[in-house]
């Protein structure tokens, strides 16, 4: 009796209307209103009841003529995720019926995404599989619970229909951006990063460490030629050089409440969290030493310079557990730490942002003691509200006031870079979406320059 009462229970929990049911209940009814002046109608009616009700026990039959799955699905995640990517989310669907059915496929996904019309449609002939490709762009770091995977069947009647439920449950971490890592990581290794907008520098220091001897082909340097091992071979060698190895880049991470800004719903902070990912592997790639600062009110985490095989996995999972809540940045004791942690001279890099000059003002100090032992780069932002502002062409007095404003406060950003310059500071004033691009364009220049 309990297995009875428990089965009719699982029938009424998976099996649902369709709207064909409710037209049709709707029409019955029309009829039966109308019958009561005109019998034929009435007649009409309870004839139109009578076969709504042999298709739908037919429909039962049919989607439940078995107890075992027809449907088989799941839902193929990755490890992680992007943030701030395309990821790819995979649904593997077969059809187990000997007759082809229609299926609305509703995944639970994790609710940061704010999607509440997840649907997919696909019609499925017998024995049929297919794989089914859906994208999610995080935007925010963190676990992400997925919910249930969720087929709803119907028949060529497509009267009732039958939930299927699947994967119950599944937690997938965001991670800073490692598709961006691998995608410069790839042209990095092939010198070939010209495809995604990385000026190809010429390299015009001596700061170059001999590498070995070879032979001369056509467009070396003549000022490489080594004359005593020409003399030998009695044929052109030339010196062959490479740049300078084991420099210590640091990317430095304001994570305080000027970096709450959103842009195409990413914070700045999550922006400037991809780009330092993407550089330190660069800068692994490259062999120099790739170091992590984060910091706000207080320091949240440091760590050393270095290229170990584990070490761009180290920074990502920092950079992953990198939590805030928008304090103060105190640049007085990033100088301090700085000082203290950072004993030889290194690269830094530094993200943060700085809307107007007299907020500069306020720490450049600590920026110019900085560049007294390192090399220091500020990167911060270019409001592109506001370029979007002056670049319209005004139309009322609003219009006007508003666009002088925007003009002032992006001409404070100007004022800013030149400052910067004055004090022997570098700078990358950058949108949001150009923010790795310009960094690595800036590391790579300083590079060709032999300024590390």
């Amino acid at each position: 009796m309990l297995f009875k009462f428990q089965y009719l229970k699982n029938f009424l929990k998976s099996i649902y209307l369709t709207n064909r049911i409710y037209y049709a209940a709707s029409l019955i009814i029309v009829f039966f209103v109308i019958g009561y002046y005109i019998p034929l109608l009435y007649a009409a009616g309870k004839a139109i009841l009578l076969i709504l009700a042999a298709l739908v026990i037919i429909d039962i039959l049919l989607l439940y003529n078995s107890s075992s799955f027809k449907i088989k699905a799941e839902r193929l995640l990755p490890t992680k995720l992007s943030n701030g990517d395309d990821n790819d989310i995979q649904i593997f669907i077969k059809n187990n019926y000997k007759f082809p059915v229609f299926t609305e496929i509703i995944d639970e996904i994790p609710f940061q995404f704010q999607k509440r019309d997840f649907l997919i449609k696909k019609k499925l002939q017998p024995g049929q599989e297919k794989n089914i490709t859906y994208v999610l762009r995080p935007v925010k770091r963190g676990e992400y619970d997925f919910g249930n995977l969720n087929i709803y069947v119907s028949s060529i009647l497509g009267i009732i229909q039958k939930r299927f439920t699947f994967n119950k449950g599944a937690k997938v971490p965001v991670y800073p951006s490692f598709i961006q890592m691998r995608k410069y990581e790839l042209k990095a290794i092939r010198n070939n990063l010209t495809d995604y907008g990385i000026k190809k520098l010429r390299k015009i220091s001596n700061n170059r460490e001999f590498e070995q001897i070879k032979n001369y082909v056509y467009g070396d340097d003549f000022r490489t030629v080594n004359w005593k091992a020409t003399a030998r071979r009695s044929q052109l060698m030339v010196n062959q050089y490479q740049d300078e190895r084991a420099q210590r880049v640091y990317s430095i991470i304001d994570m305080g409440r000027t970096m709450k800004m959103p842009f195409n719903g990413m914070s700045l902070l999550d922006y400037a969290i991809n780009a330092a990912l993407v550089i330190s592997n660069i800068a692994v790639k490259k062999h120099d030493k790739a170091g992590l600062i984060t910091f706000s009110k207080n320091i949240h985490s440091i760590v050393p310079a270095d290229r170990k095989n584990n070490q761009i996995s180290k920074i990502s999972d920092v950079l992953y557990k990198q939590e805030t809540d928008y304090d103060e940045a105190n640049f007085e004791l990033l100088y301090a730490s700085v000082k203290r942690k950072i004993t030889q001279r290194s690269l830094l890099l530094i993200y943060t942002n700085f809307e107007g000059f007299v907020s500069l003002e306020r720490q450049i100090k600590y920026f110019k003691q900085l560049a007294e032992s390192h090399l220091v780069v500020l990167i911060f932002f270019e409001n592109s509200e506001l370029k979007n502002i002056t670049d319209e062409k005004p139309e009322t007095s609003p219009d006007i006031y508003n666009k002088a404003i925007a003009e002032k406060f992006r001409y404070e950003k100007v004022l800013i870079t030149k400052e910067l310059k004055k004090n022997g500071i570098h700078s990358v004033l950058t949108e949001p979406q150009h923010l790795t691009v310009e960094t690595i364009n800036k590391y790579l220049e300083l590079k060709a320059k032999g300024l590390l």
